[in-house]
C-alpha cells in the first residue's frame, strides 16, 4: 500500500515545519539563557545599546517566551510575531548601536514573517467559547 502523493507532501511540510521551529526555539532559547546568565560579553553588548541591563532580561525573556509559543501549535502564531518582534529591535540596535551584522536579523525577521503568515488562521479561532461570544 502508497500513500498518495498529497498525503507525503502534507507529512514532510508538517515534519519540516516542526524540524524549523525546534531548531529556532532550541536557538533562541540557548540565546536567552545566554544573556541571564551574566555573560560579560551579553553585559558588554546591553551597555553598548544603552538602555541598561533590564533590557538584557526584557530580551531575554521575550526570546524564551517566543521560543516557547513557536513550539505549541496554538501559539505558533503569536510565537512568530513575538520572535519578529525581537528581530526587528536586534535589527534596530545593530544598525545604530552596535554597527554590527544586520543580515542575520533581516533573515531571521522574514522567516518569522512566513512562519507567522502561514499561521495566521489562528487569528480566526476566538478563545471563547460559542455561547460567551
Amino acid at each position: 500500500m502508497t500513500s498518495s502523493p498529497s498525503i507525503t507532501s502534507t507529512k514532510l511540510r508538517t515534519t519540516g515545519s516542526w524540524a524549523l521551529r525546534i531548531f529556532l526555539a532550541i536557538a533562541f532559547i540557548g540565546a536567552g539563557i545566554f544573556k541571564l546568565s551574566g555573560h560579560p560579553a551579553a553585559i558588554e553588548e546591553f551597555d553598548q545599546v544603552g538602555l541598561g541591563q533590564w533590557f538584557r532580561y526584557f530580551t531575554a525573556a521575550t526570546e524564551i517566551l517566543g521560543a516557547v509559543l513557536l513550539l505549541w501549535p496554538r501559539t505558533v502564531f503569536h510565537g512568530a510575531v513575538l520572535m519578529g518582534a525581537v528581530c526587528v529591535g536586534a535589527f534596530v540596535a545593530q544598525l545604530t548601536a552596535l554597527h554590527g551584522d544586520i543580515i542575520h536579523t533581516i533573515v531571521l525577521a522574514v522567516i518569522f514573517a512566513i512562519i507567522a503568515w502561514k499561521w495566521r488562521a489562528q487569528l480566526a479561532v476566538s478563545p471563547l467559547p460559542a455561547s460567551r461570544r
